[in-house]
């Protein structure tokens, strides 16, 4: 049943936790027109389709085929599916579509969603022709000069400007069919509980619940089956912790420990049983580790861990949000460890589950942070408010993900220091963030201005060395750095928010803008310094991190940026990933041992 349709649209499967064998890729070429003024309201108001796209490409890149960036309100998609009813139900998925959408299948509204960046679906079923023949059109409304919606790095100019980069409208992650059963695994979610040992599952039973139903569940590391378990399903849910054998010696439990060094992912079998018959079945993974904030020091599966991150706002020049393909999300994933960090802050982005997916294969920790809205309204809370919890829901059970970040230097909460509203939301994110998630530490508001965090977040972009010392150096007091230093000019910490001996990071340094070529459409780059050849650029980029690296303030840093992005030109590679020096050369000073952590005796 799996159609993937062409090598460069696959993307792999869109739901790496939850997989079915048969499923429908619905990525390829769409019937498409713009609605500029958002005035078409149905199918049948659509009278001519003069464009072709390709999804999942945005209109405004040029994979989509289309490669323009003006101003349109709303647009449209719609395409055939040959697709027969049979015993069974049918599931029309999207992984996001930019910014509300609403869905028609044969003339049938089927789904409504708001959010461009989480997932929603619809059953279908029952709007299914006989002959099999099924039209699908999709309505997205994505007003461009809408700040109070969360949009992230996405321009309310005509053109990019400054740190913001060109609009995504519509449908930028897969669009695929499943059948399921009648009665089917809706959901999975995992919880390691390192303390013990265990493994907690949740799932859901989708469909038509029935009282004897038993879900059986399989966890294996290779070949060594780790668990076996079978248990009744009561309303509609199970929700147990599976205690996996101890092997009490650490040589022996690093082994089974998921971490950057050894990334063990544990498999996991799900199979749904109804009087006796196996009805559904999926796959799934998990893994055993523990991510958290001691005092002053992140701890990693128990022992205190150096974040060594860097930022990825995760643009490509041809396709903008979307990636171009699976290969290129695993290509950044291995590259970022290939320059020696451990971890990326995904800077406004909630990234495609798939770039998470390689990220737990094959190492990498992830911030995970909300795209910002830029007012501050009860609108565009409420709206951060519904799509952060769907991200939080989808993402929860990714190994990789270590921290959440509801709000970035904030943006969105403007008037922090004397507008109380604006702090009561960044405290709500934040606890909020903490009742959903338990075992993640939550940073609320990144870069300054911190109240409510478990991390205390410092952006500084000074590439004075000296200045540097002086404000992070052993001689500096705790107690006078949130007094006295201004990064950004804004203060460290709120009045009644004072240093509590959490974790100090300095989660954005450097911008270092060194382009050898001109990236095709970009007029004008911009940076926080300049460098005018490859030589100087590594000399001050091994300079900074060896300064950083050594600042026994820290307990770990994030460093500005991967890539270069449009015209953001301050990344250690350019747009298309080639290296600006060579990889070794990055790794070596981004992985040199420190001198000591701080809080260590």
């Amino acid at each position: 049943m799996h159609s993937p349709g062409g090598q460069a649209l696959q993307h792999g499967y869109p739901r790496p936790q939850l997989q079915r064998a048969q499923w429908i890729n619905l990525n390829g070429k769409w019937r498409f027109c713009f609605d500029n003024d958002a005035a078409l309201a149905t199918p049948a108001d659509v009278t001519e389709w003069p464009l072709q796209i390709t999804v999942p490409y945005p209109p405004e890149s040029k994979a989509s085929g289309i490669g323009d960036r003006g101003f349109h309100k709303a647009c449209w998609y719609e395409r055939d599916v040959e697709l027969k009813p049979g015993n069974d139900r049918v599931i029309l998925r999207f992984g996001a579509v930019d910014y509300a959408a609403r869905v028609w299948v044969n003339g049938d509204l089927a789904a409504t969603h708001e959010g461009g960046h989480t997932p929603f679906f619809a059953d279908i079923t029952d709007m299914l022709k006989a002959d099999g023949r099924q039209t699908i059109t999709v309505r997205a409304e994505d007003d461009p000069h809408d700040l109070t919606k969360p949009r992230g790095k996405q321009d309310w100019q005509l053109e990019p400007h400054s740190i913001w980069y060109p609009r995504t409208t519509g449908i930028w992650q897969t669009v695929w069919i499943e059948r399921v059963p009648h009665t089917y695994i809706d959901k999975v979610r995992w919880t390691p509980r390192l303390e013990g040992f265990a493994i907690g599952v949740e799932a859901r039973v989708g469909g038509q619940v029935d009282d004897d139903l038993s879900l059986e569940l399989e966890l294996r590391h290779g070949e060594r089956l780790l668990a076996r378990d079978r248990y009744r399903v009561v309303d509609g849910e199970v929700d147990r912790f599976v205690v996996l054998s101890d092997p009490g010696i650490d040589d022996f439990r690093n082994e089974l420990l998921w971490s950057p060094e050894r990334p063990t992912l544990i498999d996991a079998r799900l199979r749904l049983w109804k009087n006796g018959e196996m009805v559904d079945e999926v796959q799934s993974y998990t893994a055993l580790r523990s991510a958290n904030v001691l005092r002053d020091r992140f701890m990693l599966n128990g022992r205190p861990y150096v974040l060594r991150m860097v930022l990825d706002q995760g643009y490509w020049p041809d396709t903008l949000l979307a990636a171009p393909g699976d290969d290129a999300l695993r290509k950044d994933v291995e590259l970022a460890k290939a320059m020696g960090f451990n971890g990326v802050r995904k800077h406004q982005k909630i990234e495609d589950p798939r770039y998470l997916y390689w990220a737990d294969r094959l190492g990498l920790l992830v911030w995970e942070e909300m795209p910002s809205a830029y007012r501050f309204t009860r609108t565009a809370i409420k709206r951060t408010v519904r799509e952060w919890t769907e991200a939080i829901d989808r993402d929860y059970s990714h190994p990789c993900i270590i921290v959440w970040v509801p709000f970035n230097e904030s943006w969105g909460v403007p008037e922090l220091p004397s507008v109380q509203a604006h702090r009561h939301a960044v405290e709500a994110l934040y606890h909020l963030t903490k009742t959903l998630d338990q075992t993640r530490a939550v940073i609320g508001n990144d870069g300054w201005e911190s109240s409510a965090t478990d991390i205390i977040g410092i952006h500084d972009y000074d590439s004075n060395l000296e200045h540097i010392r002086q404000r992070y150096g052993p001689e500096i007091e705790t107690e006078k750095l949130f007094d006295r230093r201004r990064p950004g000019g804004r203060v460290l910490t709120l009045d009644g928010y004072p240093h509590q001996g959490q974790p100090i990071m300095l989660t954005e340094f450097g911008g270092i803008t060194y382009q050898a070529q001109a990236e095709e459409g970009v007029k004008k780059t911009w940076g926080y310094t300049e460098i005018g050849d490859a030589e100087a650029f590594a000399r001050m980029y091994e300079q900074l991190l060896e300064t950083i690296v050594h600042t026994a303030l820290f307990s770990g840093f994030c460093y500005t940026q991967f890539a270069d992005t449009f015209q953001e030109a301050n990344g250690l590679l350019h747009a298309d990933r080639t290296p600006k020096i060579p990889l070794e050369r990055i790794r070596k000073v981004t992985s040199m041992s420190r001198t000591f952590i701080p809080g260590a005796a």
